[in-house]
């Protein structure tokens, strides 16, 4: 079966305590929104399947708690991610300047490939009125560090798709060149291996 026709990707979505996480995945996988979540202790999964680019592409989609107290918990639940979803709140200004210690903390702790590690940024909330983090800002944060920013709602679903889709294509496009490295550098070393061979 060729590889490239169905893959599993796991996405995480993280973020400081009340930014919405878990109404973000709720919108994106079920099309539904509750005022009235629990809190996340841990983490939970939500499985969504789309075709992309000719791919079936299954996202076992991550939400994780955002408690200072599970910080260390939830960390370890970035290993072998594929890619990651870092929220906040438009209309607090303590989840944006928490986004430079949430980001640390997953290229810390995934693969030492964190150049290439696909990160999308959602300001949520931008259906409500007392916003306190400029658009300008956190657009500007975004660029310095070359991550796409997405200004979503869970509440309203304007922009949702369009980000975890963003950040699927990104990880299936990050999965293709491991896919391809590892498969180029297996022919390198057959060669190598049979003259080895015929030297004995």
């Amino acid at each position: 079966m060729n590889p490239r026709k169905k893959v599993d990707l796991k996405l995480i979505i993280i973020g400081a305590l009340g930014v919405g996480k878990t109404s973000l995945l709720h919108q994106y996988v079920h099309k539904t929104f509750s005022e009235d979540y629990q809190t996340t202790l841990g983490a939970s999964i939500l499985s969504k399947i789309i075709i992309m680019e000719g791919t079936t592409l299954k996202l076992q989609i991550w939400d994780t708690g955002g408690q200072e107290r599970f910080r260390s918990m939830v960390s370890t639940f970035y290993k072998g991610s594929d890619g990651c979803i870092l929220a906040f709140d438009v209309t607090d200004l303590e989840s944006f300047e928490a986004l430079e210690m949430w980001r640390g903390d997953v290229l810390a702790k995934t693969i030492p490939m964190e150049q290439s590690y696909p990160i999308v940024v959602l300001g949520n909330k931008v259906d409500l009125a007392d916003r306190q983090v400029p658009h300008e800002v956190a657009q500007s944060w975004c660029k310095e560090k070359n991550i796409p920013y997405f200004e979503v709602s869970a509440k309203s679903n304007f922009n949702v798709v369009q980000a975890f889709e963003m950040l699927a294509s990104r990880a299936l496009s990050r999965y293709r060149s491991i896919l391809d490295n590892y498969l180029t550098d297996s022919i390198k070393l057959s060669p190598e291996h049979q003259s080895q061979r015929q030297c004995c």
